[in-house]
């Protein structure tokens, strides 16, 4: 299975090292164009290659982490997801003000899902501070727990078995409606925790 990062921010920067260190290949990209990403795919190669949105975009399943105001100009223009799955790793917020964005009483990734038509959404990866993504998820004898949430099974499995893959406990919350809550930031109860799953 091909994967793609649209994002090449703390996390999106974060998920590839952790694809990195498990050997897993993937083509990152940001809005600012492949050069400007040499020296993290140098850092990180073979493994991670730079490339433009169009091309992250056209992988079997996608992480986009991407600045929230940003995501709209991002992801305009690309063509249908056609089933393919999302990765919802955005939380609606920047710095350096770190003012909640609005979002009309609706759950960023309802409104992320509005912005990739036809694909899967899962909500992974973005509860987490980034320097945990990136860090060997053992940790105090188990493994470091990242909870995802989706309403399509298949592509909720297939984004489990990558979270495993990686070494994390993963920790499938159900619906949107209810992990997206759950692990939104701000907002909900989940975020920057540091979980840890023995046994």
């Amino acid at each position: 299975m091909s994967i793609g990062i649209i994002g090449a921010g703390n996390i999106g920067s974060a998920f590839a090292r952790a694809l990195a260190r498990n050997g897993i290949a993937a083509t990152i990209a940001n809005s600012r164009g492949p050069e400007t990403l040499a020296e993290l795919t140098a850092e990180l190669a073979p493994h991670i290659t730079a490339g433009t949105i169009e091309e992250a975009a056209k992988a079997d399943m996608v992480l986009i982490a991407v600045p929230w105001s940003k995501l709209p100009a991002a992801l305009s223009g690309l063509p249908d997801w056609a089933g393919r799955i999302v990765i919802d790793a955005n939380n609606p917020i920047e710095g350096p003000l770190f003012k909640p964005a609005e979002l009309g009483g609706r759950l960023s990734s309802e409104i992320v899902a509005g912005l990739v038509p036809g694909a899967r959404l899962v909500k992974a990866f973005n509860h987490l501070l980034a320097n945990l993504v990136s860090a060997d998820p053992k940790a105090e004898g188990g493994n470091r727990v990242l909870f995802y949430s989706g309403d399509d099974a298949q592509a909720k499995a297939e984004v489990g078995a990558l979270i495993t893959r990686l070494g994390f406990a993963g920790i499938d919350l159900g619906t949107l409606k209810v992990g997206g809550s759950l692990t939104q930031f701000p907002g909900g109860p989940l975020p920057a925790l540091n979980l840890v799953k023995f046994g």
